[in-house]
Order: C-alpha cells, then structure tokens, then sequence
C-alpha cells in the first residue's frame, strides 16, 4: 500500500494550499469536491496539479525579473489558461 509522505513544510498553510488547488481545478475545468476525490482520472488530477505547478513557476519568474505580475492569489484570464493547456 502506497504511503502519502507530502507534508507541508509550514502547517499552518494547509488552508491557502487547498484554496490554491480548488482555483487551479476550477482553471482547468474539474469539479473538486471537498473530501475524497478518488473518482478524477489521472489526467484530471494531473491537469491541476499541471496548472498549479504552471502558477507557481510564474510567480516565481515574475518576482525574479522584478515585476510586480500577479501574484498566485490573483487568478488568471480563465481563456489564456486554456489556451495554454491547448498546446
């Protein structure tokens, strides 16, 4: 049987990490439900993990350049993030 070791590394930011992850599902269009989830495909899952990890790295190459782009709590043109995932 499988063990979940993700742990966060700060506890207390269990709370904006699922907020983080229902926006990112809600981006790319899958229906997370608070609780168990078992009944997404791996693709689904996958696309929003995708889509946080892509959130992420802008963020990051935003506050490395300078710019004050967006941040992670500000959410994207919901048509740019399609159009991402489409290529």
């Amino acid at each position: 049987m499988a063990r979940n070791n993700n742990q966060l590394l700060v506890p207390q930011a269990k709370a904006a990490m699922d907020q983080f992850k229902y926006e990112a599902a809600q981006e790319v269009g899958v229906n997370l439900k608070q609780g168990y989830n078992g009944d997404l495909t791996a693709r689904q899952a996958g696309s929003i993990g995708g889509q946080m990890v892509k959130k992420m790295i802008y963020d990051y190459q935003q506050r490395a350049s300078g710019g004050q782009g967006p941040g992670l709590n500000m959410t994207q043109d919901l048509n740019a993030i399609k159009q991402q995932n489409q290529q």
